[in-house]
């Protein structure tokens, strides 16, 4: 009689098939249509309010004008005379100070004497603002390219710091003594257990890094710097050009967008083992 039952329950269950995520709510599903729509409508609400008057155009152009002006750019080349400047800065800078923010932010997840020793420091350093140690840093390194390298580093490591000791504490123990009950070696905990585990974390923290460091670009661009959008932006305001003005904050939204979905990629390639 059992046989009979376990070999009916055998034929109810198929075990090659993957049971469904049913948790609504924790598996969210990208809706891009939905923010290209809301995008309309808004640059819609502007244009009409002020073609209307609604809002006077010495408040704020017109999206066309906008539009128009970058068009411009592009086609005089200016555009690319200014942008590329300005990746270039971010991409070296960003690249220093992740990478060592990763690598100090590990260290000090991973060993007591280090997290003692460098946490306070790290907690003394992330609250000043950066911009204000532009000065000082031109002082240091000179007008030129290595104070904007700099000062976007410095931007990008606290951050990356703090998101990726926080990661790695964050990592699951139980996991790690299952490592360690399979006599795994202290490397591979580290390298198979510990780095997948903290890389959600740390992925996070990356993007408030970037976006951290776009905004210190455009501060040390706007500090003795011939191209670049935070110059570009820097002489349209000083002329009161809207247009130019507006057609500058545009292509930084641009470019922040762009960084965004980068790491939205990269995400997809490291963390597939959470689909």
């Amino acid at each position: 009689m059992s046989n009979k039952y376990s070999l009916n329950s055998s034929k109810n269950l198929n075990l090659s098939k993957p049971v469904p995520f049913v948790g609504k709510g924790f598996q969210p599903k990208t809706k891009r249509w939905m923010s290209y729509f809301i995008f309309f409508i808004i640059i819609t609400i502007l244009e009409l309010s002020t073609v209307s008057g609604l809002i006077s155009s010495l408040t704020l152009p017109k999206p066309s004008d906008v539009l128009i002006t970058i068009i411009d750019l592009f086609q005089s080349g200016l555009l690319f005379k200014h942008l590329f400047p300005s990746i270039l800065r971010l991409i070296i800078g960003a690249i220093l100070g992740i990478s060592l923010g990763i690598t100090i932010g590990t260290l000090i997840g991973l060993f007591s004497y280090i997290r003692s020793g460098l946490v306070p420091i790290i907690a003394a350093i992330f609250p000043i603002p950066k911009i204000a140690l532009l000065p000082l840093f031109v002082i240091w390194f000179g007008i030129g390219e290595g104070s904007k390298y700099a000062l976007i580093a410095l931007g990008t490591f606290t951050p990356t710091v703090v998101a990726t000791y926080g990661a790695v504490d964050n990592v699951d123990r139980t996991l790690i003594r299952m490592g360690q009950s399979f006599g795994l070696s202290w490397f591979s905990i580290v390298y198979k257990i510990v780095l997948p585990g903290a890389m959600p974390g740390i992925l996070s923290g990356l993007r408030i890094s970037l976006a951290i460091g776009i905004i210190l670009l455009v501060a040390a661009e706007m500090l003795g710097a011939e191209y670049g959008i935070g110059a570009y932006i820097l002489e349209a305001g000083s002329l009161y050009d809207l247009e130019r003005l507006f057609a500058g904050v545009t292509i930084l939204s641009i470019l922040g967008i762009t960084v965004s979905i980068l790491v939205s990629i990269l995400e997809q390639k490291i963390l597939k083992w959470r689909t």
